[in-house]
């Protein structure tokens, strides 16, 4: 059975989330917060077109991972492991829970003046699923179907992995059960420093995520490529990033800064945090090398948005 454990459940509950059934999580990001009350919104709106305040972000697999990356916000000592039995809970329940869990986040904002309450009453329905709370949300074995629950209330779908699982997105290819956009984590140019960085536990980790680059040339859904830029760790070797982000096709790229929070205080310092000049300089460095363009930026989330080419549906439309 796959279940969290009691002290697991308290530490993310500390950390303002709301534990979903036996294993799934929803937090209410601060972009959402924020954009309730009309105080900005998420690089996501900016980049993508989807609206902060109507976003559920979530994980079915809150605490399983492969990985043990080192800017990685969590009490990484709590894993409950790198695989989860069949013994899961349904998809179904698992949406129902999360807007369920999202209303009861967002109610205290119906009595703040400040709030928008147009957006405030959209929010009550989310209409975008980001899954990628935390944990590796492709160990989750009903994962197509849980794409495909999304998919059939007409929402959207933002999934996040560390790319441990080619298989996985195959099987979601084969199924009909593409997210609307996938994002893979490239956090190293080499196979040294992904091992530093990633503190994979697969031994073939490396391999793992070079085929999960070439098998996202063949994805037909929205494709980004996230690199988490660390100062004075990953933010170099940029002939070597270009070669892998070659393999993936025409995919987009995310630059985005490490921010020194949560358990990540532990294993890093305050000085690996880039700044947002420093991420520019480093996708402005990848772009020439590629030979492709800087599309948009965010300074607040210190991100750049990198593409071969833009292209009239990057930024969607929602009624």
């Amino acid at each position: 059975m796959a279940e969290l454990s009691e002290k697991h459940k308290q530490a993310l509950e500390n950390a303002h989330y709301e534990i979903v059934g036996r294993h799934s999580a929803v937090e209410i990001c601060s972009w959402n917060k924020k954009s309730l009350l009309d105080e900005g919104v998420c690089y996501k709106q900016k980049f993508y077109g989807i609206n902060s305040h109507r976003c559920c972000q979530m994980t079915p697999s809150a605490g399983w991972c492969d990985q043990k990356c080192i800017f990685c916000w969590r009490a990484q000592e709590l894993n409950e492991g790198i695989q989860m039995n069949s013994d899961v809970d349904d998809p179904k329940e698992i949406v129902d829970g999360c807007i369920k869990a999202q209303k009861r986040k967002l109610s205290g904002f119906k009595g703040n003046e400040k709030t928008n309450m147009e957006k405030w009453k959209e929010a009550q329905e989310p209409m975008h699923f980001a899954i990628s709370l935390t944990g590796e949300p492709t160990l989750y074995p009903k994962l197509v179907e849980l794409i495909k629950e999304i998919h059939s209330r007409e929402k959207t779908t933002f999934l996040v992995t560390n790319g441990q699982h080619p298989e996985v997105l195959l099987k979601l290819k084969q199924e009909n059960a593409l997210p609307t956009q996938l994002y893979v984590s490239l956090d190293a140019p080499n196979k040294e420093l992904h091992k530093k960085i990633d503190v994979p536990i697969n031994k073939d980790a490396w391999e793992r995520l070079n085929k999960t680059l070439e098998v996202l040339k063949n994805l037909d859904c929205r494709k980004v490529i996230r690199i988490t830029l660390i100062k004075g760790i990953n933010d170099c070797c940029i002939p070597e990033y270009a070669k892998l982000i070659k393999k993936a096709g025409n995919a987009m790229i995310e630059v985005k800064a490490y921010m020194f929070i949560g358990h990540s205080r532990k294993r890093m310092k305050e000085e690996n945090m880039p700044f947002h000049e420093d991420v520019m300089e480093f996708s402005k460095k990848l772009a020439d090398e590629l030979g492709w363009k800087i599309l948009d930026e965010s300074k607040p989330s210190r991100v750049a948005l990198l593409a071969k080419e833009d292209f009239p549906e990057r930024v969607m439309h929602f009624g």
